[in-house]
């Protein structure tokens, strides 16, 4: 599998956005393959013009299958289009055999001549019961790995989810729902995620709680364990309530992480895959509980965090660093090389919620300009999303690294 193609544009006017692009991919594409998969990431100023976007790539690149989604944000290798008009696109030519699309109206199932392995999913957060749905969707595929995020605008959200070939008459652009595409274990992937905060207190286990209200944490008062891991006193409440309202909460189940390279374990004090940051919305003085934006079960595990630029600068560069040392040849002490992964990274995907970005890591593109020169210029696109999807999870202000390998 040759290195994809990949582009990215910004201009007010998306068919002139997409001419930028295609531009660019016809310059790659000279004496390679016609390609048969597309990704195609638009910010919701393009959201409108979004069925006649598909058309034209639809045209100019026929039997391609396209999966995408809308942003706030849309990102490629080292550059970001943060809330502002912005096309992402990138092409790979792999075997039809290889992945297949899917939608509401397409679903995902295993046939006589397809098994899927992975998922990209891409996702409207209205969608009701998303985490079981998810969750589900995990079933279906024999590593249990998704890999997406959900669709972000203040407009219209939408996804792409166009079959190729034969098929090209099926699918296109929609709303509300799952869709995305599947591979079979023939095409290699490494995906990896990072997280953004940073615990200020210790674990515990829920030992009550009714619906989404915590009481009880490790058999004390879940509020008087909030209180205390902030060092606020309730009794100054210009003081206490301010750190209430930026604090987070990390959940996670009693069960050890599934082994396998999808899973990444927690590092120092940061989070692991294992944690999923959900917002607290409101506490209750009077029994002593705290609410959270989830439900949650009795001995699931609780930590209180906050946001941390400097931990989500760590982790990004972490794992990135993970994945090249994954696949990169080991040097020897004589100047020689030995074969560790044995394989180079064909392109990559990254799904970035829209609390990171230029605005958390300090400037315009930050995260992005950190994570190539952490894992290298290699073909990348993606979106910030409304919620990031790992393994089975839902998670919240991470990052969802995943890249496409092939032989060195």
């Amino acid at each position: 599998m040759q290195a994809f193609a990949h582009a990215h544009a910004t201009h007010p006017d998306a068919r002139l956005a997409l001419g930028l692009v295609c531009a660019q991919l016809d310059a790659q594409l000279a004496d390679r393959p016609a390609p048969t998969l597309g990704w195609c990431y638009l910010t919701d100023h393009h959201a409108n013009a979004a069925e006649a976007l598909l058309a034209d790539l639809r045209e100019r690149f026929p039997g391609t299958a396209w999966v995408g989604s809308v942003g706030i944000g849309v990102c490629a290798s080292g550059v970001e289009y943060f809330d502002e008009p912005g096309l992402a696109v990138m092409l790979a030519a792999m075997p039809h055999e290889q992945f297949r699309v899917f939608s509401g109206r397409r679903p995902l199932q295993g046939d006589s001549g397809f098994v899927p392995h992975t998922a990209l999913v891409h996702a409207d957060p209205s969608t009701p019961e998303l985490s079981e749905l998810v969750s589900e969707l995990s079933e279906r595929v024999d590593s249990g790995y998704l890999f997406g995020g959900l669709g972000s605008a203040r407009n219209r959200v939408l996804t792409i989810a166009a079959p190729g070939g034969g098929d090209a008459g099926e699918g296109g652009v929609f709303t509300g729902g799952l869709s995305g595409v599947a591979f079979t274990a023939d095409v290699a992937i490494v995906s990896r995620i990072t997280q953004g905060c940073q615990p200020v207190g210790p674990v515990r286990a829920i030992t009550r709680i009714e619906r989404n209200v915590v009481y009880e944490l490790d058999d004390r008062p879940a509020l008087d364990c909030l209180l205390g891991d902030l060092a606020v006193d309730e009794q100054a409440p210009r003081e206490a309530l301010p750190r209430m309202r930026s604090t987070l909460v990390g959940l996670s189940d009693t069960a050890a992480p599934q082994p396998g390279e999808f899973v990444t374990a927690a590092r120092g004090h940061a989070f692991g895959t294992e944690t999923r940051v959900r917002h607290l919305i409101g506490i209750d003085p009077q029994r002593r509980g705290i609410a959270i934006a989830d439900t949650a079960l009795a001995g699931q595990q609780l930590a209180f965090c906050h946001r941390d630029t400097e931990a989500a600068r760590r982790d990004l560069v972490r794992i990135a660093t993970e994945i090249r040392s994954a696949l990169e040849p080991e040097e020897l002490p004589d100047g020689g090389t030995a074969p560790t992964g044995g394989r180079r990274i064909a392109g990559a995907l990254y799904v970035s919620c829209t609390g990171r970005g230029g605005p958390h890591f300090g400037a315009p593109s930050a995260e992005l300009q950190l994570l190539r020169h952490a894992l290298g210029d290699v073909p990348l696109v993606g979106f910030f999303a409304a919620g990031e999807i790992g393994h089975r999870h839902l998670y919240g202000y991470t990052g969802v690294l995943t890249v496409f390998t092939a032989p060195a």
